[in-house]
């Protein structure tokens, strides 16, 4: 039986503004009155004139406020992270009397205001932590802008599920910080010659749905930042890239391998369907690397497909070992990362030719959008997208829309889940009532060093055995409180799924 372990959704917290960036001690108030404390706007913006507004005298805060000290930037992008949890925004001002006499009177009051105001930096508080987006120019230094052009800002997976494909700018033209969905199913083209220009590729637009969207294209340049790949091709679900990229890659009469534990269907598709073009399969376990190797001596094998960990036992393969065993021998590597995530493997930096996702589940992680997606090279993804434009399955825009609102949070989603996960699979392998857990984080899985070695994190997704036949599992299932019994998992709810009903009742 499978089970998805919880992931907890942190809220917030309502910080007191003048401790939020722990630059200085928090000002005592208790003397003052209740109508002169400062108080928190409902959009928690903090400006000077607020500040001065609420009737405070700014000459007992400028030495609290607006003093910064020499390490502020650093100290904000920790602070602020820990502080404002993963929401906030925070304006932060410059006032030329923050070292001197506070203002006395209204008039030089609203000129310390101007003036301040005129030097402001907004940074705004993301996922990742506080990046500094625009600042005024007013003669003096300028911390930065928002039409710089490079990309070191996207320097860790937090920062690339936020902004990757929107923040430096994406094919539709919109001031919107969210990328707006493009729902139409064609597309025109002014004169004959803009259509002419299209088709020999001098002028960038698109033709017809099935080819392509505005909105599709952002999901996949941000999912292919997250695997460091060249190109994405986004599906309407996993399966569908699944046997697209087979169909694709692996020629009439030709030989592929994949390993024992994988999704049903998958195996489904590669048994039953893959034979009528004349494609025969060599199947192995995850572990067995001298099996690969004999089919890849005996047969001229086009391409190796697994996932990596497996479905449902969470076997590991050792990405880096097969990759350069099939290189040797001129055979592509495909991995389902779909268990790990981009967060917790990078298949491609490990060797992978391709990785494959079933976007549906953590990408998504909503439990509310079906979707698939496959990434690589340019070359080999351009053989997939081929096929796929000739097959169909393209995923409707509002569901692309759905892909990338769910990766923004998708680095704190998988945290959450990978620590859920390895503290259940440590109770369940500690209760006399579980027969076996199976779970790369802990010690006892067969591939727990290579787990190790190639991920950041070990999932979240535990299996286990109840110690008892079908009925006891199924007592146990039916007592559970929280989770749904239901297929699928990466979503915010807890699932359970016991396969044998599940999966394989009508087999």
């Amino acid at each position: 039986m499978a089970v998805s372990s919880c992931s907890f959704t942190l809220s917030p917290r309502v910080c007191n503004p003048y401790s939020s960036f722990e630059c200085r001690p928090d000002p005592d108030f208790s003397s003052a009155p209740i109508g002169d404390k400062p108080r928190l706007a409902s959009s928690r913006r903090v400006t000077a004139s607020s500040l001065y507004a609420g009737g405070i005298s700014s000459r007992g805060l400028s030495s609290l406020i607006f003093r910064f000290p020499p390490n502020f930037v650093r100290q904000l992008s920790i602070k602020a992270r820990r502080n404002f949890s993963n929401i906030g925004v925070a304006q932060i001002v410059a006032a030329s009397w923050s070292n001197g006499p506070a203002p006395d009177s209204p008039s030089l009051a609203a000129a310390a205001s101007a003036q301040a105001a005129a030097a402001a930096v907004t940074v705004t508080v993301t996922n990742d932590g506080a990046a500094v987006e625009s600042c005024i120019d007013n003669g003096s230094v300028q911390i930065g802008g928002s039409d710089n052009s490079t990309t070191t800002f996207l320097s860790s997976d937090g920062s690339i599920t936020v902004h990757a494909g929107e923040r430096l700018g994406r094919g539709i033209v919109t001031d919107a910080i969210t990328t707006p969905v493009v729902n139409t199913s064609a597309y025109f083209f002014k004169k004959t010659q803009e259509l002419i220009d299209f088709k020999e590729k001098r002028h960038h637009s698109f033709e017809y749905g099935r080819y392509g969207n505005p909105t599709t294209v952002v999901a996949e340049e941000k999912i292919s930042a997250l695997e460091g790949a060249e190109s994405t091709l986004i599906m309407a679900s996993g399966m569908c890239a699944s046997t697209v990229m087979l169909m694709a890659l692996v020629p009439a009469g030709g030989h592929m391998v994949t390993t024992t534990d994988c999704y049903r269907k998958t195996r489904m598709f590669m048994e039953n369907f893959l034979p009528k073009m004349g494609i025969s399969v060599t199947v192995i376990d995850p572990a067995d690397v001298d099996g690969l190797e004999a089919a890849l001596n005996k047969n001229k094998v086009s391409l190796f497909f697994t996932e990596s960990p497996t479905n449902p036992f969470l076997r590991c393969v050792d990405i880096e070992r097969v990759s350069k065993l099939c290189h040797s021998k001129g055979a592509l590597v495909c991995i389902d990362g779909t268990f790990a995530t981009p967060l917790n493997q990078k298949a491609l930096a490990l060797g992978a030719d391709l990785v494959l996702h079933s976007a549906t589940k953590f990408i998504g992680g909503h439990n509310d959008v079906l979707a698939g997606c496959i990434s690589g090279p340019e070359k080999l993804i351009t053989e997939i997208r081929t096929l796929h434009h000739i097959l169909g399955g393209t995923l409707n825009p509002n569901a692309a829309y759905l892909i990338i609102r769910g990766m923004k949070t998708l680095h704190l989603r998988v945290q959450q889940q990978n620590s859920t996960a390895l503290r259940m699979a440590e109770a369940l392998e500690a209760h006399p009532r579980v027969r076996r857990v199976y779970y790369p984080g802990l010690p006892s899985h067969p591939e727990h060093e290579i787990a190790k070695q190639q991920m950041t994190g070990f999932g979240g997704v535990v299996s286990f055995e109840v110690d008892g036949d079908l009925m006891t599992t199924i007592k146990f299932v039916d007592a559970l409180k929280i989770p749904y019994i239901a297929p699928s998992f990466g979503g915010c709810e807890s699932i359970v799924d016991q396969p044998a009903i599940m999966s394989y009742w009508t087999q």
